[in-house]
């Protein structure tokens, strides 16, 4: 077998210690090389948990000798993604960015033109493709068990009405900040992953917490060019959890509460291929499948997040698709600019041009009108 390929790992906060470090430590074909960070504490926590990764003070450092790597994985905060994965494209080496890949849509199609430019693989963490109950949905599509899709119900919804310091919760527009582009950037991701582009979009998008500076609670409404409409919810002051998803079709329906095991496990120290079954839930969390008259509980697949990056080694070693399209993060941006163009005017926006779907790379052209999508 090849030797591992090298990867550094910029930021090791929540994003880089509990999921990209041990992923990447745990796929064959990968191994944590490096990882910036200049927090004593950081440093330590690396020492102790990946003992082989050597600590870096900035990403200038960790560039300075691109032949030193195979793979640049940033995991640091979204201000920083814009240039930080320009730099790395432009030392020669391939990325994997967090979501969201950038703070607009324009950005992000600049990288991928950036990517394809230098021949370069160029792929976005968007992990929750991965939760046991989008499989489960994607199983029962692929299927046929639900029938025609009518209508899709996704929530990422918390109970933190206290702010807590962060950049996230910075007021500047750099900072790409809010709940809507944070988890509504999974919501909506899932939502043209499974039912396809996007023609309209209508979203409400709130303030609710005494002294927050950014969104804490946003609806959005996607009509599909499928016909399929798609209800995203995504908030941290939601007293009582909705469910996490329900799908409705013409022969049954599929309803689920609670989320997916795998961030839990991970902040938890568990690590894929620890002996245990990775990514199961327990029969008291599996959702319900069928009709008023008839309906039963259904196991829910494995969650499976280290697809992704089995998906990136695949992808560089054998010249596979990367695991995520970039051009699907274009147009996960398109969709969210496009709800706070609606929230802001109180209308509904139309999407037109290849970025209203996946797969694809340009401008972003709208246009308004009154009601909801």
């Amino acid at each position: 077998m090849s030797d591992p390929l090298r990867t550094g790992l910029v930021g090791f906060g929540v994003a880089g210690s509990a999921f990209h470090a041990p992923l990447i430590a745990t796929t064959p074909g990968l191994r944590l090389d490096a990882v910036v960070t200049s927090s004593p504490e950081r440093r330590e926590q690396l020492r102790r948990e990946h003992p082989g990764a050597r600590a870096v003070e900035a990403p200038e450092e960790l560039l300075a000798d691109p032949s030193a790597l195979d793979l640049v994985v940033i995991a640091s905060p979204n201000r920083t993604h814009v240039p930080l994965a320009r730099a790395a494209l432009e030392a020669g080496l391939p990325v994997v960015v967090d979501k969201p890949l950038a703070g607009t849509a324009a950005e992000a199609a600049a990288l991928v033109g950036l990517a394809e430019e230098r021949g370069l693989m160029l792929t976005v963490f968007q992990n929750r493709r991965w939760d046991g109950d989008l499989l489960t949905v994607r199983r029962l599509l692929e299927a046929g068990a639900l029938g025609s899709v009518r209508r899709f119900e996704s929530r990422f919804e918390r109970w933190r009405p206290q702010i807590k310091e962060g950049w996230r919760e910075l007021a500047d527009p750099a900072e790409v900040g809010g709940t809507l582009y944070d988890l509504g950037s999974h919501l909506v991701d899932q939502a043209l992953t499974l039912f396809g582009p996007a023609t309209a979009v209508y979203a409400e998008v709130d303030v609710r917490r005494p002294g927050a500076a950014v969104d804490d609670d946003a609806f959005v409404a996607l009509t599909h060019a499928s016909g399929v409409r798609s209800h995203l919810w995504t908030s941290a002051t939601a007293a009582q959890l909705g469910p996490r998803l329900r799908v409705l079709g013409d022969h049954a329906g599929y309803t689920k509460h609670g989320l997916d095991p795998q961030e839990a496990d991970l902040r938890a120290g568990r690590r894929p291929g620890d002996g245990r079954p990775w990514g199961a839930e327990p029969e008291s969390a599996y959702g319900v499948l069928g009709t008023p008259d008839d309906s039963a509980p259904l196991p829910t697949e494995p969650g499976d997040y280290p697809a992704f990056y089995r998906g990136v080694a695949a992808a560089l070693r054998d010249g596979a698709a990367p695991p995520v399209d970039p051009r699907d993060a274009v147009a996960v941006l398109a969709v969210l600019e496009a709800a706070r163009r609606s929230a802001a005017a109180g209308t509904t926006v139309h999407l037109t041009g290849g970025d209203a779907g996946q797969g694809t790379t340009g401008t972003t052209g709208t246009t308004e009108g009154s009601g909801r999508a």
